[in-house]
C-alpha cells in the first residue's frame, strides 16, 4: 500500500505539472470549461485506481462519472481520447449466471459503453451535413472485417493443443465486441469529428494525455520503476501482472499502456499530432520542450519500431507538403543535430545497443526470429490465400518460444494468417483509402495553410501508425488508436469548411 501511495504521490505531481503548463495552450482549442471537467475526471479515475482494492470498485465509480462527464462535454470524442489510457487496460470477466463469462471488461469497453454509446445515438438524431452521411467504402469494408471475425472462429493459442470449441453464443458476443470495441469507434469518432475545430480538439486531447503519458514513460525509464503495475497485481489473479520487461538491464516504461511497444506507438502517433499543433504555439520554447518531451517518453519505451513510426512520420510531413525539397532539407538537418545530441548524452549507448544496424547486440536475435516468422506465415498464407487458416497456430511449433507463446508481433501477418487476404483487404482499406482521401484533401486546399497541415500531419501520423504495424501485434492502445486515425481520416476528408473559417 505504501509503494501505491509514493507512485500516486509522482504520478499526480508529474501530471498536475503537465496540465499546468498545457492549459494556456489546450483552451486554444477548447472551453476552459470542457478543459477542466476533463482535468478533474483524468485526476478522479486516477486517483481511485491508485486507491480503489478492487477494479469492480473502480467501475463503480467510474460508471456514473463518464455518464455525468459525457453529458456535459461539447466534444465526447475529446472526452474519449483523454481518457484512453488513464488507467491500464486491465480485463476482468463479467461474471453471469448460466454463462461462464458474459465477456471481458476495462476501461477501453467503459469509455465505449457510457460515452461513445450515447454520443452514436445522438448523432443518429443530428442532421449536420458536414459529417460523413450514409455508409462509406471504408464503413463497409471494416464492417466486412467484422464479418469475417464473427464468421471465422480462431481458438486462442492455449497449452497442451487445447482447441477450444465455437458455439452460438461465442458467435454473438464476437459480433457484439467487434460493434462496441471497432465499428462504433470509427462511427462516432468519423461522424462527430465534421468540423476543424472538433477535429483539432480531439487531437489536442489526446496530444495533451499523451504528454503525461511522455513524462511518467521517461520517469519509469529513468528510475526503473513501474509505476502502475501494482494496480494490476491489485485488481487480479494473474501472477504476472506486476513483472517488469526488461531490454538488457534497462526497464521499459510501460506506464498504463499495457506493454512498451503500445505506449511507442501511442507515443509515436501523438508526435504526428504535435507536428501540426505546435503551429499554434507562439513560444518557441515550449514548441522544442514539447518535441522534447515525446522523444524522451520513446526513450523511456525503449522500442525501436516506435522509434522508426515516429521518424517515418516526422519525414512524410516534410515530404507530403508544398516545397517538399526545402522541408526536408530542414527536417534532415534537424534529424542530423538530434542524432548529434544523443551520441554526446548519457543515453547514446542505450540507444545504440538495440539498434542492430549500427552494430547493437541486444535482442538482436530477435531480428532472426521475426524473419524466420515472416518466412513461416508466408508459407502458410499462400496455403489458404483466401480466408486464411483458423489453426495456424498449430502449424507453427517450431516457432514457439521459451516463454511458450509465438510471438507474432506483425498485425499484418496476424490478419492474413487467420482471414486470408480478404481480411487484410478489409482490414487495411479503411485505412488506406482515409489516407488516399486525407492527402488529396490536403492538397487542394493549399491555400488555406493551417488545413493543409492539419491533413499532412494526419497522414504523416498514418504512415508512421502503418509502419509500425509490422512489428507490433494488434491490441491495447494500437488497435484503438489504428481504427480512431481511420475515423480521423474519413472526418477530414468529409469535412466542409465554413465560410467564415475560410
Amino acid at each position: 500500500m505504501i509503494s501505491d501511495v509514493k507512485a500516486l504521490i509522482v504520478v499526480l505531481v508529474i501530471s498536475a505539472v503537465i496540465f499546468r503548463v498545457a492549459k494556456p495552450i489546450a483552451l486554444k482549442f477548447s472551453s476552459e470549461q470542457d478543459y477542466l471537467r476533463r482535468r478533474n475526471v483524468w485526476f478522479l479515475l486516477t486517483i481511485t485506481a491508485f486507491v480503489s482494492p478492487s477494479f469492480w470498485l473502480y467501475v463503480l465509480i467510474a460508471i456514473p462519472t463518464l455518464i455525468w462527464a459525457g453529458r456535459r462535454d461539447s466534444n465526447p470524442v475529446a472526452l474519449y481520447l483523454i481518457l484512453l489510457h488513464v488507467v491500464p487496460p486491465i480485463s476482468i470477466e463479467i461474471p453471469v449466471a448460466m454463462v461462464h463469462a458474459l465477456f471481458d471488461l476495462d476501461n477501453y469497453r467503459l469509455l465505449s459503453l457510457f460515452i461513445l454509446i450515447p454520443t452514436a445515438l445522438k448523432l443518429r438524431k443530428n442532421d449536420d451535413p458536414a459529417r460523413v452521411r450514409g455508409l462509406s467504402a471504408a464503413d463497409v469494408l471494416l464492417l466486412g472485417f467484422g464479418l469475417l471475425q464473427v464468421a471465422l472462429f480462431v481458438p486462442p493459442d492455449l497449452p497442451n493443443h487445447v482447441i477450444l470449441a465455437d458455439s452460438f453464443t461465442n458467435i454473438l458476443r464476437r459480433a457484439f465486441l467487434f460493434l462496441i470495441d471497432v465499428y462504433l469507434l470509427f462511427y462516432v469518432v468519423s461522424r462527430s469529428c465534421s468540423t476543424r475545430r472538433a477535429m483539432v480538439e480531439a487531437q489536442a486531447a489526446f496530444l495533451l494525455s499523451s504528454a503525461i503519458i511522455a513524462a511518467l514513460s521517461f520517469f519509469e525509464f529513468l528510475r526503473h520503476w513501474l509505476l502502475y503495475v501494482d494496480i494490476a497485481a491489485r485488481w487480479t489473479e494473474n501472477p504476472t501482472a506486476g513483472f517488469y520487461l526488461m531490454r538488457g538491464d534497462m526497464v521499459r516504461a510501460q506506464v498504463t499502456s499495457g506493454h512498451p511497444l503500445a505506449l511507442g506507438y501511442l507515443l509515436a502517433v501523438a508526435f504526428g499530432f504535435w507536428l501540426y499543433l505546435k503551429r499554434h504555439i507562439e513560444s518557441r520554447w515550449l514548441r522544442v520542450g514539447g518535441t522534447l518531451l515525446f522523444w524522451l517518453g520513446l526513450l523511456g519505451a525503449y522500442s525501436r519500431g516506435p522509434w522508426i513510426g515516429a521518424i517515418v512520420a516526422y519525414f512524410a510531413y516534410a515530404a507530403l507538403g508544398s516545397r517538399a525539397l526545402l522541408r526536408l532539407s530542414k527536417a534532415a538537418v534537424v534529424a542530423t543535430f538530434a542524432i548529434g545530441v544523443i551520441a554526446i548524452s548519457p543515453f547514446s549507448d542505450r540507444v545504440v545497443s538495440v539498434l542492430p544496424f549500427m552494430g547493437g547486440t541486444i535482442d538482436s536475435g530477435s531480428t532472426g526470429y521475426r524473419e524466420r516468422l515472416a518466412q513461416r506465415s508466408w508459407e502458410l498464407i499462400k496455403q489458404s490465400p483466401l480466408f486464411g487458416d483458423q489453426l495456424a497456430y498449430l502449424k507453427m511449433e517450431g516457432l514457439r518460444q521459451g516463454e511458450g507463446i509465438i510471438d507474432l508481433v506483425d498485425t499484418y501477418a496476424q490478419v492474413a494468417l487467420f482471414y486470408g487476404l480478404s481480411g487484410l483487404i478489409c482490414f487495411a482499406g479503411p485505412m488506406l483509402i482515409g489516407l488516399w482521401r486525407t492527402l488529396r484533401r490536403a492538397w487542394s486546399n493549399r491555400g488555406d495553410a493551417d488545413l493543409e497541415h492539419l491533413g499532412l500531419s494526419l497522414a504523416a501520423s498514418i504512415l508512421g501508425a502503418l509502419t509500425m504495424l509490422s512489428a507490433a501485434s494488434f491490441e491495447f492502445g494500437i488497435a484503438k488508436m489504428y481504427w480512431a486515425l481511420a475515423a480521423l481520416a474519413a472526418a477530414y476528408a468529409a469535412m466542409r469548411i465554413p465560410v467564415q473559417e475560410r
